[in-house]
């Protein structure tokens, strides 16, 4: 099998305020993302589900998945093709619709990638590369809705 691959973490949760899960309201959705000699991330829920506002929360690192593995393969084909990026900002949003089982899920992820370029004739293949990129993309293809993309170029100014 080729290129298999294994990713390895600890979630603890932090939230125990001394009562447990003794009731909805008595203990916290904190917790602690660990991997091995990285910095920690710490999350709870989104702050419509009682979490801590100052935490990252799960929803938010999923878009951050879709966003970050979407650029990293842009600029991977854009130093394939010789397109030269020197800036890239993405905007991204994500929509997660509640269901009435008390669950969710994802409806969809927008990608707002606002990208910098040397030369104006770049600009183009710039754009088509988006959708090469959202191709390629480990977390893209694990997904059940597509991620939409509305890039715009920039050509940088000397």
């Amino acid at each position: 099998m080729q290129g298999h691959h294994t990713y390895s973490l600890t979630v603890t949760w932090t939230g125990n305020t001394g009562q447990g899960t003794s009731g909805y309201r008595q203990y916290e959705r904190s917790h602690t993302v660990s991997v091995e000699n990285k910095a920690d991330i710490l999350g709870s829920s989104d702050p419509a589900f009682r979490g801590d506002k100052t935490r990252h929360n799960p929803e938010e690192l999923f878009v951050a998945s879709l966003s970050t593995c979407h650029m990293l393969w842009y600029l991977h084909l854009c130093a394939e093709n010789g397109i030269v990026v020197t800036d890239y900002v993405d905007y991204a949003t994500g929509t997660m619709q509640e269901t009435a089982d008390g669950g969710g899920h994802f409806t969809e992820v927008i990608l707002h990638p606002l990208v910098t370029v040397t030369e104006a004739s770049m600009c183009e293949q710039a754009i088509v590369l988006h959708h090469r990129a959202n191709q390629l993309c480990f977390i893209a293809n694990s997904c059940n809705f597509p991620v939409q993309h509305l890039p715009e170029c920039n050509v940088e100014t000397k």
